[in-house]
């Protein structure tokens, strides 16, 4: 993971906007492996990378769309953008359970679980504001794909709300399963050959940051900046696409199975 490069979706003098794999870790842990600026660095040069500041973060196993400052005036600017709630985050999210609706809006607070800090928890007396919009793409009948926006930025937000109203990320070792997502999961007449094992279609966290969009984009700054899905979030989508009992049918829009293959703006 740590030796491939990090595709580069926009650099100019102020930011660069980048898709992070999932697997690297914003900041230094205790993995000891490579985190993004070492990553960064090797790919760029140590006098680009020794600059960059965070703007906001993603968890590690969450890939996607994420946005670096090049300066102290850049990160300051942006960050106010991200506390403003100027900016408009949307993540594809495959999930279990049965879907209730459309779409939705999650309003419940969280906190740090008291027995384990290192996760998040619901918490209504005692946590902080979070709400987290999310809207169905596509009933898949096993899983359903999801976009969703967080409109706090609250540690672990998506992973903790969605499990709240029955919708777990389909793969989340913290906070749903860990067991991959394999094709004969959803494919009725799956068949393995003799001697054969099956490879998971996906074995990371289901997540990705899709998109993020300027509600007032300032001179030279696109409107929206977008994360295409690395090849096994979107063999997972194109299966469960083709293999569910309605088939392309399984998306409200049709469209949008396309439109997220080709990693075009989701509205």
């Amino acid at each position: 993971m740590s030796k491939a490069n990090v595709e580069i979706i926009h650099q100019d003098n102020d930011i660069i906007v980048i898709n992070k794999p999932s697997g690297v870790s914003v900041t230094a842990d205790r993995s000891g492996q490579d985190q993004l600026v070492d990553i960064l660095s090797r790919q760029l040069g140590s006098g680009i990378a020794e600059c960059l500041r965070l703007i906001h973060r993603l968890d590690k196993h969450t890939s996607g769309v994420m946005m670096l400052a090049k300066n102290v005036r850049s990160q300051s600017l942006f960050s106010a953008y991200f506390a403003k709630r100027l900016v408009r985050k949307t993540y594809l999210a495959i999930v279990s359970g049965v879907v209730p609706g459309l779409e939705g809006t999650i309003d419940v607070p969280l906190a740090r679980d008291r027995k384990n800090p290192a996760l998040m928890c619901i918490a209504r007396k005692r946590g902080k504001e979070a709400i987290t919009a999310w809207k169905l793409l596509a009933d898949f009948g096993l899983a359903a794909l999801l976009a969703v926006s967080p409109l706090t930025g609250r540690t672990h937000q998506i992973r903790v709300h969605l499990p709240h109203i029955g919708l777990p990320l389909a793969i989340d070792p913290l906070y749903g399963s860990s067991q991959p997502l394999f094709l004969s999961d959803f494919k009725t007449d799956y068949r393995l050959g003799k001697d054969r094992t099956e490879k998971p279609l996906i074995d990371r966290l289901t997540l990705h940051a899709y998109q993020i969009e300027f509600v007032s984009p300032g001179p030279n700054l696109p409107e929206y900046f977008i994360a295409p899905l690395d090849k096994k979030f979107a063999a997972a989508i194109k299966m469960l696409t083709k293999h569910n009992p309605n088939g392309l049918a399984a998306f409200v829009n049709q469209s949008n199975f396309r439109g997220i293959i080709n990693a075009q703006r989701l509205d």
